[in-house]
């Protein structure tokens, strides 16, 4: 390697590392590229001393939430079930922009007693309501670039965290959330809402009870056209989305499509991954929305689809998929495949094999499919099916299952479904698939963000008795 391009990539993985120039400097230029990029990701250990990280009972959980836009918006009617069960309580409201605390909190008046306090105004007022003393858990449904920040400051306040993905932009960021959470025993979750939708628990189910043999593939994706909401002039504030896209290239939100397959192969529960390639196409889809809405950038760094393939521990395969450019439906793909059965999503197809090899197969036919659904859906829809339909404006209703968990869990004072360590695997995905890319789809170690205690085997929380 010339040093031209050997300065070229120490700059790139400092990026991505979150690490200073400096830090870089004394590598020999001599080192291929990847033995540089694996050998700086291997800088920390986890103390692993989170697994089954319990707290204190909370018989009414207060609850702060910080961002009150599109998410944020959302996620408080999740919660009127919980307050009206005296479960939860919203005490308070963060946001940049006075009109949207306040048109929450309108809403808030029609399901609780009390109002919350709000907090607006300017990019530090967030940080007063953290510091309270009468909230429990905060809720963070902000830009991404303040996700790590603002997780790393609620737990030090003395607050478990709850936050939109991804939690982490950087690897160094990743250790951070780690380091942080570890050291104070905070609960630090990652809200995938598709970890807790209908037809993923359905799947998961199955695999538990043994229906689909041994996993050893698995394909997951967020795949939805978003070109006309981030170049809106209102819909993300100050279209802060689509900036990322300007700059960068990988997955920027790997959790949809990773959250799920990775219960399914229990990754950080028997297995983890082990490393990464990634690959992104051109941005053709993406330069022609803009050049259909007049948008001002006409060139950008993040290529239409992104494809990252995950090989993991225990030698199971990954596809991970994010395309926000393209003009088709919607999908998490969410396809897993067994030795005794397969199932694809979008539209929900289940195959189930027999004994013998076949000449042919065939997806079921409806009336079996309905049976496989009917014996195998996770109890927790059947028990919450009011609530569900009720909140079906939150996805479908897998919104409410999400923040009902997290509230019980909190109640009971269980292990949350989600935990630190899947929240930083998930998170450390985007870092890592950018490294890749940016280093022609080179082979990308992923780091044991768990302190080695994945190599313990033991069964998905999200499979215990309901709540």
């Amino acid at each position: 390697m010339n040093r031209k391009s050997f300065l070229n990539l120490t700059a790139r993985a400092g990026l991505f590392l979150g690490l200073a120039p400096s830090m870089l400097a004394n590598k020999s230029n001599e080192i291929v590229e990847k033995e540089l990029v694996n050998e700086l990701l291997k800088q920390k250990k986890a103390l692993g001393n989170a697994v089954g990280l319990t707290a204190d009972p909370i018989s009414k959980v207060r609850v702060g939430i910080i961002g009150m836009g599109n998410r944020g918006s959302v996620l408080i009617q999740m919660f009127e079930y919980l307050i009206k069960n005296n479960h939860a309580e919203i005490v308070a409201l963060s946001d940049l922009k006075q009109e949207k605390v306040e048109k929450n909190n309108e809403y808030l008046k029609t399901i609780q007693n009390s109002s919350a306090d709000l907090y607006y105004g300017n990019e530090t007022e967030w940080k007063k309501l953290v510091e309270r003393d009468d909230i429990d858990l905060i809720l963070i449904a902000t830009p991404w670039d303040s996700h790590t920040e603002m997780s790393v400051y609620g737990m030090e306040q003395g607050k478990h965290v709850a936050c939109e993905q991804p939690m982490a932009m950087t690897l160094e960021d990743c250790w951070k959330l780690i380091e942080v959470a570890e050291r104070t025993q905070k609960h630090c979750m990652y809200m995938e809402n598709c970890c807790f939708n209908g037809e993923e628990l359905w799947v998961l189910n199955m695999i538990d009870q043994g229906v689909f043999g041994d996993i050893n593939h698995a394909e997951g994706a967020y795949i939805h056209d978003l070109r006309k909401h981030m170049m809106d002039d209102t819909y993300y504030e100050n279209q802060w989305r689509i900036k990322f896209h300007e700059k960068q290239n990988g997955n920027f939100y790997t959790g949809h499509g990773l959250g799920p397959t990775s219960f399914y192969m229990d990754i950080g529960r028997g297995d983890n991954y082990d490393f990464i390639t990634s690959m992104s196409s051109r941005d053709d889809s993406l330069k022609l929305g803009a050049e259909m809405e007049n948008f001002p950038v006409k060139k950008f760094a993040c290529g239409d689809m992104n494809t990252t393939l995950i090989k993991t521990k225990l030698g199971r395969t990954i596809m991970l998929q994010f395309d926000t450019h393209t003009g088709r439906p919607y999908s998490r793909l969410n396809n897993v495949f067994g030795t005794k059965a397969a199932h694809e999503g979008y539209p929900s197809r289940l195959y189930v094999g027999h004994d013998e090899l076949q000449w042919g197969h065939s997806w079921l036919k409806d009336e079996e499919y309905k049976e496989y659904r009917e014996r195998y859906d996770h109890p927790l829809w059947n028990k919450l099916k009011t609530q569900i339909d009720a909140n079906a404006v939150g996805h479908g209703g897998m919104d409410f299952v999400m923040i009902y968990r997290l509230i019980r869990c909190l109640n009971k004072g269980l292990p949350l479904d989600i935990n630190l360590y899947d929240s930083v695997l998930w998170s450390a995905m985007t870092p890592l698939s950018e490294i890749s890319v940016a280093n022609n789809s080179a082979r990308t170690v992923v780091p044991d963000f768990t302190g080695g205690t994945w190599e313990t085997p033991r069964k998905n929380e999200i499979l215990r008795d309901i709540l």
